[in-house]
């Protein structure tokens, strides 16, 4: 099915496998879809692979694809164009590690370094775009094309969970909404609509939760009582009828969740969609915690966009507040997205952060559609 859904896909359909340790701590079924296996490290390798076939099929084999990122999105285009045989521009803004541009050369891309913030890199990506006939802008995040491809996580989850199994959640990460975007449509796609999406964001690189909490949605109480916080903007899109926060400066580690603004359209489609959205935010420590029990517990290495996901996994009485128990066992899938920017030394930061913040006590905040919820500082 999957395969007649995308019959040119360049992807690698991805395991999807139980996970014993989460089982076991939560008293259900937990699934781990592992698109840290694709060859540029994370679900990028879906749509964006999917938006440059469909830029060479429009414009030809000569199309030049050039691409604005803070990594992980410039990995999977540099990949992308190297399998298609074009060329390939990534626009990167200063800060990015020399192991993500080392990683982009040895995919044969050009890497262009312009600007200290993401919005600069793309201003010039732009500009390249423009000067260039034969040139295309490859999106990061928002644009229905890329959706489409991420929505191939969905098929391979329905093919891959036992026969006649429906989640009763799954959760992913968000930054602008494109990841979001993609399982909405394709739980769409294959009759899962009313399955809950929970999306997770740290704190300091929120602005998809911020988007939602400005619109009529799930958020608790009505839009005018709820406050933009200090450093944000409220914009309305009126091509999609809602608004739009953006943040003047993100303050989050978790980098690869950096977008200054959230899709219109991907916040257009969570306010709409049946099953609705959960949207939680959670702080760079506690992500950094699950980040540790998950290397421990999977043998596997995660950056901190992707560890986001996993904090409900962790903490079995946020994972309540998101999946109340019933008289049966709970079925749920967390994307494990992926994401190049992680290494061993950033772990060991990571634990040192953890001790110091525990050691100082109190709780961490984890806020769930507009409501708090104290998750006690335990190693």
């Amino acid at each position: 099915m999957v395969l007649n859904t995308y019959p040119d896909k360049l992807w690698l359909e991805t395991p999807l496998i139980r996970s014993i340790h989460i089982s076991s701590l939560l008293g259900c079924s937990v699934y781990l879809k592992l698109d840290t296996l694709q060859p540029p490290q994370s679900f990028k390798a879906r749509g964006i692979s999917h938006y440059a076939q469909h830029a060479v099929r429009t414009h030809g084999p000569g199309v030049h694809l050039i691409i604005a990122s803070g990594g992980n999105a410039g990995l999977a285009a540099a990949w992308a164009a190297k399998v298609l045989g074009v060329k390939c521009t990534v626009y990167l803004p200063h800060g990015v590690s020399q192991s993500t541009i080392d990683f982009m050369r040895k995919e044969g891309a050009e890497v262009v370094i312009e600007g200290d913030y993401y919005l600069q890199a793309l201003q010039r990506a732009q500009q390249a775009v423009e000067a260039e006939p034969n040139a295309v802008m490859v999106p990061a995040y928002d644009d229905p094309i890329l959706w489409e491809g991420h929505a191939s996580l969905v098929h391979e989850i329905k093919s891959q969970l036992p026969e006649g199994t429906a989640p009763d959640a799954i959760f992913c990460s968000v930054g602008g909404g494109g990841l979001a975007a993609g399982i909405i449509e394709g739980c769409k796609s294959v009759g899962w609509d009313n399955v809950p999406l929970v999306t997770v964001e740290t704190h300091g690189s929120n602005c998809f939760y911020q988007s939602l909490s400005l619109n009529e949605g799930p958020f608790a109480g009505n839009v005018e009582s709820r406050k933009v916080p200090e450093g944000t903007t409220a914009e309305y899109d009126k091509e999609h009828n809602v608004t739009v926060a953006h943040i003047a400066k993100l303050t989050s580690r978790a980098t690869s969740l950096g977008a200054t603004s959230a899709s219109a359209g991907a916040v257009k489609m969570a306010l709409q969609r049946t099953g609705g959205v959960k949207s939680v935010c959670v702080s760079d420590e506690l992500t950094m915690q699950t980040c540790l029990s998950f290397t421990d517990d999977h043998k596997t290495l995660v950056e901190l966009a992707c560890a986001a996901t996993l904090v409900p996994a962790y903490n079995p009485s946020l994972f309540r507040e998101l999946v109340p128990q019933t008289d049966k066992p709970a079925t749920v899938v967390f994307i494990v997205c992926g994401g190049f920017k992680v290494s061993l030394k950033d772990l060991k930061e990571y634990e040192r952060i953890v001790e110091a913040d525990i050691a100082a006590g109190g709780e961490w905040d984890v806020a769930l559609n507009g409501q708090s919820i104290k998750i006690p500082k335990v190693q």
